[in-house]
């Protein structure tokens, strides 16, 4: 004679802070996003057990994607640079207005670039795009 299965527990109603606000980082561990309530002053990774400061409250926070290893990484925004806490690669971190895109003439990465440049090299296949330039004029391959 078979075994009744028990129904499936309900699962329990998450904690929500009296404001109801909730932030996230990355931990600056395991690189995982961190869920907290508002007024915290550190978060505990429960994957690594790293202890991550919070910024202060009323700081921006930006994000961008590490040209060196493709980390998300979180900055306080105004930041000129970022250090990738993963492969050491020192990342620009320029404002909207700074910036412009472009697709990589040869494997159509999209690419970001500085307004005032002539050329950008796509960090995945090494490809040299002029900006502003016809597809198939002035690109090459870069050594």
């Amino acid at each position: 004679m078979p075994v009744p299965l028990a129904p499936y527990p309900t699962p329990p109603v998450p904690f929500t802070p009296p404001n109801g606000g909730q932030s996230q980082l990355v931990c600056s561990g395991c690189r995982n996003l961190l869920m907290y309530p508002a007024g915290a002053t550190s978060v505990c990774c429960a994957v690594c057990s790293t202890v991550t400061a919070v910024p202060a409250p009323g700081t921006e926070m930006a994000q961008l994607v590490c040209g060196g290893c493709h980390t998300l990484l979180m900055y306080i925004r105004g930041a000129t640079s970022v250090q990738c806490s993963c492969c050491h690669t020192v990342n620009l971190a320029m404002e909207a207005n700074q910036v412009a895109h472009v697709n990589c003439g040869n494997c159509r990465m999209l690419l970001m670039y500085q307004y005032g440049a002539r050329s950008v090299k796509c960090a995945v296949c090494n490809f040299v795009t002029s900006v502003g330039a016809s597809p198939g004029t002035d690109q090459k391959p870069s050594s």
